[in-house]
C-alpha cells in the first residue's frame, strides 16, 4: 500500500509539472532549455523511485502514452477508468513480486547448490552458508551483544552495494537488530575473526528492496571481520551512565 501511494503521488507530481512544460508559451520568461533540463531530472527521479520500489519492468511507450492521454484530455477518455487505476497497479505489483520471487529463487538455488561444494563452506539449517577465514579469539558474541565490524556487501552479480572499508570506518550495532543472516553468522567467530557470509534472501530483506542498489529478493554476500564484541552487560552499564536521548539515538545502520 505504501508503494502504491508513492507511485500515485509521484505520477501526479510528474503530470502536473509536465503540464507546465507543455504550455511553454504560457510562461515566455522561462527558457525552453530550463524546462527540458527540469523535465529530464523529473524523469530520472521518477525512475529512481520506481526502481527503488522493486519495479524493474515497465513499458516506457505506454507510460508516456498515459501521461499524454491525461494531459491532452484533462483526464477524460482514458483507456483505463480512474476508479480502476489502483486495482490495475496493485495487481501488477502483486504479479511482479510473484514472478521476481520465482526467478530469484531459481537463481539462488543454483548458486547455493554450487557454492556449498566449495572448500571450507558450511551451511546451517536455515540455509545460511558461511566460511570462517579466521576464527578469532574465544570472545564470541551472542544475539544480545553489540558488535563492531568491518564489511563489504555484494550481490550475486558482483555489484558492491555497501562497504565500511570504502567509508573508512567501522560500524557498531546490536546483533539482534540486523538481518537474520548477520545475527546467525557472526556468532560463529570471535573478536579478530573473519568470515564470508552467503545469505539467502529470506534471511535478508526478502521482498523488500533497499533502495535501487539492493533489489527485492536479493541474495547477499559479505566479507566481514569482527573487530570487537561489546557484551550486553557492558552495554547496559554504558546506557545507565548516558542520558536517555543518547540511547534512543543509537540506531542500527541499514546494510
Amino acid at each position: 500500500m505504501k508503494l502504491f501511494k508513492s507511485l500515485l503521488l509521484c505520477a501526479a507530481c510528474t503530470m502536473f509539472i509536465v503540464s507546465c512544460g507543455q504550455n511553454n508559451n504560457k510562461y515566455p520568461e522561462i527558457k525552453s532549455s530550463q524546462i527540458d533540463s527540469a523535465s529530464y531530472a523529473i524523469g530520472v527521479s521518477f525512475g529512481q523511485m520506481i526502481k527503488g520500489s522493486g519495479i524493474d519492468v515497465v513499458n516506457y511507450n505506454k507510460l508516456v502514452a498515459g501521461l499524454k492521454d491525461f494531459m491532452n484530455g484533462d483526464g477524460k477518455n482514458l483507456k483505463i477508468k480512474d476508479e480502476e487505476m489502483g486495482q490495475v497497479i496493485q495487481g501488477y505489483i502483486n504479479a511482479l513480486h510473484e514472478a521476481q520471487e520465482k526467478t530469484k529463487t531459481a537463481e539462488e538455488k543454483a548458486f547455493f547448490d554450487k557454492n556449498r561444494k566449495a572448500e571450507g563452506v558450511q551451511e546451517t539449517e536455515s540455509g545460511l552458508q558461511y566460511k570462517i577465514e579466521e576464527p578469532g579469539n574465544d570472545n564470541h558474541p551472542t544475539a544480545k551483544d553489540t558488535i563492531e565490524v568491518h564489511y563489504k556487501g555484494t550481490l550475486l552479480d558482483g555489484t558492491v552495494f555497501d562497504s565500511s572499508y570504502d567509508r573508512g570506518e567501522t560500524v557498531k550495532f546490536p546483533l539482534n537488530r540486523v538481518i537474520q543472516g548477520w545475527t546467525e553468522g557472526f556468532q560463529f567467530i570471535g573478536e579478530g575473526g573473519k568470515i564470508k557470509l552467503w545469505i539467502p534472501f529470506n534471511l535478508a530483506y526478502g521482498a523488500q528492496p533497499m533502495g535501487p542498489q539492493v533489489p527485492a529478493y536479493s541474495t547477499l554476500l559479505f566479507d566481514a571481520e569482527l573487530i570487537k564484541v561489546i557484551k550486553c552487560q557492558d552495554e547496559e552499564n554504558k546506557e545507565e551512565s548516558k542520558p536517555a536521548s543518547t540511547v534512543e539515538d543509537f540506531q542500527v545502520e541499514e546494510l
